[in-house]
């Protein structure tokens, strides 16, 4: 499974989807769905812009977390 962190790094700089939103030109609704990890697909566009505007790498970004179901496939 993959966890985005982009809640965490909005809470952490104490941010809105809003202010993202208009200083990247991301889609809001983009925004809304990583912000409630109900994402199905992302452009890598938009990662690199997100990267580039909390100033991290991917890593910090997305993670992948093994589950007991993810095991075993």
């Amino acid at each position: 499974m993959i966890r985005c962190h982009f809640a965490r790094l909005l809470g952490e700089r104490k941010l809105k989807i809003s202010d993202v939103a208009r200083d990247t030109g991301i889609n809001r609704g983009t925004l809304t769905r990583l912000y409630y990890e109900t994402s199905e697909r992302v452009e890598l566009e938009v990662l690199d812009q997100l990267c580039d505007y909390f100033q991290i790498d991917l890593p910090d970004l997305l993670d992948r977390v093994v589950t007991p179901d993810s095991e075993t496939k």
